[in-house]
């Protein structure tokens, strides 16, 4: 009777969670425009939205903030972690907690911080205050996937490699960087993730003119719900969906070969 229950309960969970999601991926195939009638099953808003040229501007935004500002982040997280491990126990656990404070912190407030930060030092708001602003809250998600990965080293292979002629950056690339790996690509994928979601820190922070998705959608659904925006919010959900098996997936996959 308990299992019961709990499944149940467990059931009823994931049908709050997922039934809207499921039910707005069904509308983006609806012939109909109306939500209440089922007009057939058609792509005919996929075809829509990709012919909407505000829409294809806000993608080509989002995509190319998301992927430089998840490169930066990745290389300054990775130096971060690397210069981190080198320090003492008190003082690495003080650095990572204040690390961690950005992602406990809430998105509106730091998104105000960093419009007033902009507006202090005049510099004027568009594609590279966004940049900046998604660079710096995903650092500290960068940081938490290397961490551990950082802390599992054997500094001794290190050292021997050093011992054996081999110069720091040489020692670096070819010991540390290979354990390294599946952390950082985890950090990448997840600060990927959280740039393309983004909407509040980027909604304080971009200038006029320049939308992503997550704003556009915003503007768009304030002018009443159009079924393009079905099909868009469901290409987002699959693809972050995706983002985030490939995050969960590719540190085990690396423990599964080193375990053969």
């Amino acid at each position: 009777m308990r299992n019961t229950a709990r499944k149940i309960y467990i059931a009823l969970i994931f049908i709050f969670l997922y039934a809207p999601i499921f039910t707005l991926m069904v509308l983006s195939f609806n012939a109909s425009k109306t939500r209440a009638k089922w007009g057939g099953f058609t792509f005919k808003w996929y075809s829509a939205l990709f012919q909407n040229r505000d829409i294809m501007e806000a993608l080509v935004n989002t995509l190319l903030i998301a992927v430089i500002s998840s490169l930066v982040a990745t290389v300054i997280g990775t130096i971060a972690c690397v210069s981190m491990s080198g320090m003492k126990r008190k003082t690495r656990s003080i650095l990572l907690g204040i690390t961690n404070i950005p992602m406990l912190n809430a998105d509106i407030v730091t998104g105000i911080s960093l419009m007033l930060l902009f507006i202090s030092f005049g510099i004027r708001f568009g594609v590279g205050t966004i940049l900046l602003s998604h660079i710096t809250f995903n650092i500290p998600y960068v940081i938490l996937s290397i961490m551990p990965r950082m802390k599992q080293l054997n500094p001794s292979t290190y050292e021997a490699a050093l011992d054996l002629g081999a110069s720091h950056t040489t020692a670096f690339f070819k010991v540390v960087f290979p354990d390294l790996l599946p952390g950082i690509l985890s950090g990448f994928l997840m600060a990927f993730t959280m740039s393309l979601d983004d909407f509040i820190i980027t909604h304080f922070t971009k200038g006029a003119g320049v939308d992503t998705l997550s704003t556009k959608i915003y503007t768009e659904v304030k002018k009443g719900i159009k079924p393009e925006m079905y099909a868009l919010s469901t290409i987002i959900f699959v693809t972050v969906l995706l983002l985030l098996i490939l995050v969960n997936m590719a540190p085990s996959g690396k423990n599964e070969k080193a375990d053969k």
